[in-house]
């Protein structure tokens, strides 16, 4: 197990990167928008879900693998550039037609996971920052990484529960008006659609 120091500065550490916003907190504020508090804290916990199979990954070794192969890092980079510019279209069309129901939580929990698992940069994160904190003379260091990664994730649910709950909350207060409810649901589009173009276009990871 690693000592309480270690935790606690990895704590520390890792609250002051999880609150710079990312792709993940901007999913999460998009859907805050578009359907509330509830659908905020639903997609919030499906990203977290998809930070649980990176932590598991990085127990495996399996970010190590991402990390040495260009070809699976690109693989995963413009897998998920491309499923947010499709969520963010996917978002434009719907408002096509006013009055549409809110998207069933299963869906946009799903989503949720799988825009944080095909984030290739949370699986980078987990390689280059969590390691530093794993003592090999304090016992298993895949133990060590498991319960750190675990610690990052709750931070993260905080954090990333904070942003649902304030995006949704000013959300529903301004929703009242259609045609504010519209350029919500078009910003939310634009803003996944964005999300997507930057991921696409950031330049390619630094070789070993």
């Amino acid at each position: 197990m690693p000592a309480s120091e270690t935790v606690a500065l990895f704590a520390l550490a890792s609250l002051a990167l999880i609150a710079f916003p990312g792709p993940s907190v901007f999913y999460i504020l998009a859907r805050s928008f578009e359907g509330g508090r509830r659908a905020g804290m639903v997609s919030m916990l499906g990203v977290e879900t998809g930070a649980l199979v990176h932590v598991a990954a990085a127990v495996l070794g399996l970010s190590a693998l991402l990390a040495s192969s260009a070809v699976a890092f690109g693989v995963v980079k413009y897998a998920g550039a491309a499923y947010l510019i499709f969520l963010g279209l996917g978002r434009l069309r719907s408002r096509e037609a006013p009055g549409l129901p809110p998207e069933p939580e299963g869906k946009v929990f799903r989503q949720g996971v799988l825009v944080n698992v095909l984030n290739p940069k949370t699986a980078l994160f987990f390689l280059a920052f969590l390691p530093q904190f794993v003592d090999p003379a304090a016992g298993s260091a895949s133990l060590q990484a498991g319960v750190l990664g675990l610690l990052f994730v709750a931070i993260a649910v905080v954090s990333d529960g904070a942003y649902a709950l304030v995006g949704g909350t000013v959300a529903e207060r301004i929703r009242r008006s259609a045609a504010v409810r519209r350029r919500l649901d078009r910003a939310s589009g634009v803003v996944l659609i964005g999300l997507g173009v930057v991921a696409a276009l950031t330049g390619s990871r630094r070789t070993a």
